[in-house]
């Protein structure tokens, strides 16, 4: 009868002769690429001293960007929270009051703004479908925690510093990635 499928592969059955019942060709084998992989470069890295260099492509924790006068560029029109395929993002809109123009751009602000990190698979779709450049993936990983309430970034998590207030923070938090929107670094 013929197989379905010819996936089938005949087995060969012969006697296997002394030295390969022995097994020490396969041991000496195994040990020849043990030894030549313990005078190879090591693979890891040990962190605190060294820091690895990542790709200009690299996608890690989201910001909430400001512009220079220090007001939020968020107007909470929901597409982040739309394009995310993860659902990790939920927000809730409120109006500006008056005397409020120096903390928002616009009409609209972002009154509760969330990334649950757990569910974020940092696909990058958020940053590409805000259309005030207000959400930005940087270079920065997100850290550990112990307990899962802990990976829940609220709006005061995620917002960069006030540039008026901290202008050294708030440069270093734009980075090379907001100063220049291809995704080139400065390269050294």
């Amino acid at each position: 009868m013929e197989a379905l499928t010819n996936r089938l592969k005949p087995v060969d059955r012969h006697k296997m002769s002394l030295w390969e019942r022995i097994y020490l060709p396969a041991v000496f084998k195994g040990m020849v690429i043990t030894l030549r992989h313990f005078f190879k470069r090591k693979a890891t890295i040990s962190y605190p001293e060294q820091v690895r260099p990542f790709s200009p492509v690299f996608r890690g924790l989201q910001i909430l960007n400001r512009d220079e006068e220090g007001r939020e560029n968020c107007t909470a029109c929901g597409l982040c929270a739309l394009a995310c395929p993860a659902e990790a993002i939920t927000m809730e809109c409120a109006e500006r009051k008056p005397g409020e123009e120096h903390l928002y751009r616009e009409e609209k602000y972002a009154a509760k703004y969330e990334i649950n990190m757990l569910r974020c698979i940092f696909c990058g779709l958020c940053e590409e479908a805000c259309p005030k450049d207000a959400v930005y993936l940087t270079e920065t990983f997100a850290p550990s925690n112990y307990n899962r309430n802990g990976f829940i970034y609220g709006k005061e998590d995620l917002l960069i510093p006030d540039p008026k207030t901290d202008p050294e923070g708030f440069a270093k938090a734009r980075g090379s990635r907001i100063n220049n929107p291809q995704g080139h670094g400065n390269e050294r």
